[in-house]
């Protein structure tokens, strides 16, 4: 006996009840015309295992946040290059299966998100003009990492992580080595007079064209207040969008910044998954006309106050 399709999708994470994923993915079914259901589960990493093994059957993909971006990787079936190279996913897509468990294959569509919105924030090809070619990024988690892969997307030779703990980020070296990027850990405390003094010593001697910061919301306050002026348009993602505008976003403008909100990120990255849960539908993003794509973007942006 065949099982009926899945119509029902869901961002996983803890805490979840802030996310703005059900209203993005909502207004693009909508749109497409497709029957689906999204919805918010909240899922702590010790409880992943065994809701997979009990639950993806009913489901036709998965969002996810943290903190099972890493925890959830084990679990799939396949992954893609991006996944094996990070170690981490935000994506799941579910293959039904008759006859076993259904197949779960793993993307990372948070790059796409990061590349996009930084170019939102005004970034201007690395090394343009101003000789900038280093994005500094500040976190140690899977957001960072994903800002590592969309460093090398965007065409930086270098990198440099900043860290409230320098130890734990020192895999980002490895990483960005296998990316071809140059790369720099400092500590988190150091930031403010970098940017101020647009440091420019680093193992690849260019300055900071933009800036990444994957830290919780009200994890940069503390940062956010020894801010001095940049003397530039330095452009800034906040990939933390509740609340908003963030206390670093907030005086990254006063300081001279550009700022562009995580909810571009969250929207960019979701327009890819929205392509992964609907590749089988009648009507595809990837089938729409690019006049009917950007009517799916305004859709989305609308549902978010973007």
């Amino acid at each position: 006996m065949s099982r009926s399709p899945a119509t029902r999708a869901a961002v996983l994470g803890s805490p979840i009840s802030h996310s703005k994923s059900p209203q993005l993915h909502t207004a693009a079914y909508e749109y497409l015309g497709a029957n689906i259901e999204y919805s918010r589960i909240e899922l702590g990493a010790e409880q992943a295992a065994d809701f997979l093994r009990e639950r993806a059957q009913d489901y036709l993909g998965f969002s996810v946040t943290m903190p099972l971006k890493a925890v959830m990787v084990p679990q799939m079936s396949s992954v893609s290059e991006r996944v094996s190279l990070l170690g981490a996913l935000n994506t799941i897509s579910v293959q039904q299966s008759v006859t076993g468990p259904p197949v779960l294959r793993g993307e990372n569509t948070d790059v796409d998100g990061i590349t996009a919105a930084l170019r939102e924030a005004g970034l201007q090809a690395p090394g343009a003009d101003t000789g900038a070619d280093t994005l500094a990024v500040i976190g140690a988690g899977a957001t960072a990492a994903a800002s590592l892969a969309a460093a090398a997307e965007l065409g930086f030779s270098s990198v440099r992580v900043y860290a409230r703990s320098p130890e734990r980020a020192a895999s980002a070296v490895p990483l960005a080595h296998r990316l071809g990027l140059h790369s720099e850990i400092r500590s988190l405390d150091q930031l403010p007079s970098d940017l101020s003094g647009d440091l420019s010593d680093d193992v690849s001697g260019s300055a900071v064209a933009a800036v990444v910061s994957t830290l919780p919301p009200r994890t940069a306050d503390s940062l956010a207040a020894q801010l001095r002026p940049f003397g530039r348009a330095l452009p800034l993602l906040d990939v933390a969008y509740d609340p908003w505008p963030s206390a670093l976003a907030t005086r990254w403008r006063a300081a001279g910044g550009v700022v562009v909100s995580g909810l571009q990120m969250l929207l960019h990255q979701a327009v890819k998954q929205v392509e992964i849960f609907t590749e089988s539908a009648a009507r595809p993003p990837t089938s729409l006309s690019e006049a009917e794509h950007a009517q799916l973007l305004q859709r989305m942006r609308a549902a978010v106050d973007l």
